[in-house]
């Protein structure tokens, strides 16, 4: 990345130059494509890997991954729900062209790679995954977490994974009392918290 390109670049100034990536996703080994200018675009992210080996395969229903990237998170989820939609959403367009390519070369027909305003206002989420953009700043993290985690349908939960020494302590009690909801740590490894936020 250079030093503009940042999770809310919706055009990264970086070179577009594609490259192909070995990585397991839901107990498959599978080759995927990413590019500079997006998130983690040499390997898969620590936290996105502890987020995927500590949550439960998602449901059946509308799931959304949150700051997709390349999309490992979302290919995950169509892969362990395949008669599930699965909404990727980033601000990036070159992130979401890698995902629409990846889960085309998957076979996933159930992923759609959309800018967050082409989701429709009446989706409800039975599950929200996200590595959330911690260090684009405690109000624009805040006005994210506002705008998506509200949008859990009855009974749903949001598994986010945010580094302890980014705040995930301090994170876990804002949303607890912003949202008036349970937050739950469910898991802590190297270095990272997994926090599990449920509607009721």
């Amino acid at each position: 990345m250079t030093a503009h390109d940042h999770y809310f670049t919706a055009q990264p100034a970086s070179a577009d130059e594609r490259r192909s990536i070995d990585v397991e996703l839901a107990g498959r080994a599978v080759t995927v494509e990413t590019a500079a200018g997006v998130f983690s675009a040499a390997h898969l992210d620590h936290a996105t890997a502890v987020l995927l080996e500590e949550v439960p395969p998602p449901p059946a229903g509308d799931l959304l991954d949150l700051g997709c990237g390349w999309g490992p998170m979302a290919l995950t989820m169509a892969l362990q729900a395949p008669h599930a939609r699965v909404w990727a959403v980033d601000v990036n367009e070159r992130a979401l062209d890698l995902t629409r390519r990846n889960a085309a070369a998957l076979g996933l027909d159930n992923v759609s790679a959309v800018q967050p305003d082409h989701v429709p206002n009446d989706v409800r989420f039975a599950a929200i995954w996200s590595n959330p953009p911690v260090r684009v700043g405690k109000e624009a993290l805040h006005a994210l977490l506002l705008r998506w985690l509200p949008r859990l349908a009855p009974g749903g939960c949001a598994y986010l994974v945010v580094g302890k020494n980014l705040g995930a302590d301090s994170l876990q009690r804002w949303i607890a009392a912003e949202l008036a909801v349970p937050v739950e740590r469910v898991a802590s490894s190297r270095g990272f918290r997994v926090l599990r936020v449920d509607q009721r």
